[in-house]
């Protein structure tokens, strides 16, 4: 895989609320984010991102993560390109394991970057578990490696830790969120807030990561991989839903930050 410009491959697992891609890419990711939680392995090359937690680099072998919701971009080191794999988790399926587990408060993952070898060696285990999902057997040991991964990589947030968000601005993020196609103007916006522009964009900014222009944009791309995952609807159909110009537009914007094309996420 390392001798190809870029390479995108996405399976789908057993349980729905998984997904996971192997991929080898030199492509550069701006700022996104991802509605799921993500926990991956750096094969070859390195990367280099930077997000809340901070700006790191991961080499091979290490376990890189991202939670829901996390601003973050990534860029190889180098001329090269890097190759790794990544797995997806719905909020839901964590929580389901926060239950297993016997803990409470809001699941996360504390670092971007671990440099474990052991932990590398249960994500290999995991992956492959996964890819060879045929009977109930190997759900089981998807199951039980998936636990052995998972247990020495999350913590739990005490509720009392959560961000507190200014309750106008909140509601600038939730009109977008209820509507990524419309296109408000940052005066629109303000006016929700109840605030001039500047104040607006600036504490909009400080507050999800994101201008309003880049947030909406996550959203319509978040919308988006939603309604393709269902299958329910037409890619044209998704497309005009969720305010693109058309399919090609959303196609561009789709592989510029997930690297994968609409048609090639739904399978």
């Amino acid at each position: 895989m390392m001798g190809r410009e870029q390479d995108f491959q996405a399976f789908r697992p057993t349980d729905p609320r998984l997904r996971a891609v192997c991929a080898y890419s030199k492509q550069r990711f701006s700022r996104h984010t991802h509605d799921e939680f993500g926990i991956g392995l750096i094969v070859k090359g390195g990367q280099i991102s930077a997000s809340g937690r901070g700006q790191v680099t991961a080499e091979p072998g290490n376990i890189i993560t991202v939670n829901p919701g996390e601003v973050h971009d990534g860029a190889p080191v180098g001329d090269h390109g890097r190759h790794w794999l990544m797995v997806y988790m719905e909020q839901a399926f964590l929580d389901e394991m926060q239950t297993d587990f016997g803990e409470t408060g809001d699941v996360e993952f504390e670092r971007p970057v671990f440099d474990k070898p052991d932990w590398a060696t249960r994500f290999h285990r995991f992956f492959q578990a996964m890819r060879n999902s045929d009977g109930p057997a190997a759900t089981l040991a998807q199951e039980e490696t998936l636990i052995d991964l998972l247990a020495p990589l999350i913590s739990w947030r005490s509720k009392a830790m959560r961000p507190k968000y200014d309750p106008s601005l909140e509601r600038v993020r939730q009109m977008i969120c209820d509507n990524p196609a419309a296109n408000p103007s940052l005066g629109n916006l303000a006016a929700v807030a109840n605030t001039n522009r500047f104040k607006t964009l600036r504490a909009f900014q400080a507050m999800t990561g994101l201008t309003p222009h880049a947030y909406i944009l996550q959203q319509r791309a978040n919308q988006a991989r939603r309604l393709i995952l269902s299958g329910k609807d037409s890619l044209a159909d998704i497309a005009a839903a969720c305010g693109y110009a058309d399919q090609s537009h959303m196609t561009r914007e789709f592989k510029r930050r997930y690297g994968l094309t609409p048609a090639a996420f739904r399978t």
